[in-house]
């Protein structure tokens, strides 16, 4: 049975001026969101580039300040919405693995809080120290490959697990939307360890002003020229204005870095190339949590255990638009290749597939598309059209690597993105 309101703390965490340190301001409570005078009057008075803001549901740790959302170190900011699965079974595995600088940057006991400890131990591996992070940033593609390789490093941990240890009818599967930013770019996964379930849902939405023209605390993205100054990422439409919202799909990393919006998916053993297959929401809504898709049969659902319901915010400016989009308030609607090893990819027959919402005005033609979200301006709704805001390539089988899709000045995206060269 889903819980009606996260309502086991909060947490914001946004970054200031860069004469004050790379490290972002955090502000963590245990009190419920929409009960918390003081964040009404930190985000009234509260304005940054970069914004994350978390409401928690406890399943894993104790209700306290360490345990809420968003962890950081440095100038790295984190949240997850979900769980990992067997944690009682690889969390000594897991912590074993970690250097001791890492182990010990850890202060709570969340499953949420070892994976970013895990991240930031598959950082240091890969060459880049957290503790010296770069005037400028690490860059968009480290970021968003030590996600993968962390996303990677969970699974295996989960795979090593003995099947004799585990329970009667105990899940193993996890749910990983991770949000992570080094306050210069935001890298946003939606994942389940599932060939037939998909993840919590996730979307997003960019424009040029995030504005309360009502003053009643409904606030709304508009898009007054080809630019998109602003981007939202959440677990939830934020506004009533659906088709404002972009769906990521099941198995996918978003990455944002200078108004460029990127979407690839994350292809391993749980990723399947056929865009039509719809997977089962049941793993979702049993732990909790809110899917984009309609509740349909799977080949096979394992029996879930656990509850989970906890849901992020990434974004830049909200200011007091944070305090209303926190509250109960607000309607409650439904929320790179992993192994440089080749994988066996899935058959149609024994696995599932994300599915796609069918997008019209898709150009076919041998002409080369034009690329533009955020540097491109977009045509009006009408009737029962949705504009294409996002058009994800998925490569055959044979093709060692995914084409991502590209929004914005094709010149910048080669230079924030030199792996699509």
């Amino acid at each position: 049975m889903r819980r009606p309101h996260n309502g086991d703390g909060f947490g914001i965490g946004y970054y200031t001026d860069q004469n004050l340190g790379p490290e972002p301001c955090i502000f963590t409570s245990t009190t419920p969101a929409w009960n918390c005078i003081n964040l009404q009057r930190i985000a009234s008075k509260t304005a940054s580039r970069l914004i994350f803001a978390h409401v928690r549901a406890t399943t894993q740790g104790s209700l306290s300040d360490d345990n809420c959302h968003p962890f950081y170190y440095r100038s790295l900011m984190w949240m997850h919405n979900g769980g990992l699965g067997g944690w009682t079974h690889i969390r000594r595995r897991l912590q074993g693995q970690l250097a001791d600088k890492w182990f010990n940057a850890a202060h709570g006991s969340t499953d949420s809080e070892w994976a970013f400890a895990l991240y930031l131990d598959t950082l240091e591996r890969m060459g880049h120290d957290p503790s010296s992070p770069p005037p400028e940033g690490f860059g968009p593609t480290v970021l968003r490959q030590a996600m993968l390789k962390t996303i990677k490093n969970i699974n295996d941990l989960i795979k090593a697990i003995p099947e004799n240890i585990l329970g009667e009818g105990e899940d193993t599967r996890s749910l990983l939307n991770f949000a992570l930013s080094d306050g210069h770019s935001v890298v946003c996964t939606r994942y389940v360890s599932s060939l037939t379930e998909e993840a919590a849902s996730l979307f997003y939405s960019s424009g040029t002003s995030w504005e309360d023209r009502s003053q009643k605390g409904q606030y709304q993205m508009d898009r007054k020229d080809k630019g998109a100054d602003i981007v939202l990422v959440a677990s939830e439409p934020l506004t009533f204005e659906r088709q404002s919202w972009v769906t990521v799909p099941t198995n996918s990393v978003l990455t944002i870095h200078k108004q460029t919006v990127m979407v690839h998916p994350i292809i391993d053993e749980y990723y399947n190339h056929n865009p039509y297959y719809s997977r089962s929401s049941n793993l979702v809504h049993d732990r909790g949590l809110v899917s984009d898709e309609k509740g349909t049969a799977a080949p096979t659902t394992k029996p879930v255990i656990s509850s989970i319901n906890q849901r992020f915010l990434g974004s830049s400016p909200l200011n007091d638009g944070l305090t209303s989009n926190l509250t109960p308030s607000m309607h409650m609607l439904p929320p790179l290749t992993v192994s440089p090893d080749p994988t066996p990819l899935p058959t149609p027959g024994s696995s599932d597939i994300r599915h796609l919402s069918s997008l019209k005005n898709v150009n076919t033609s041998q002409k080369p598309q034009e690329l533009g979200n955020t540097k491109k301006k977009r045509k009006s709704l009408s009737g029962n059209g949705r504009e294409n805001l996002i058009h994800q390539q998925y490569q055959e089988p044979d093709e060692p690597e995914p084409r991502a899709v590209a929004y914005g000045d094709p010149l910048k995206i080669a230079q924030y993105f030199p792996e699509l060269n």
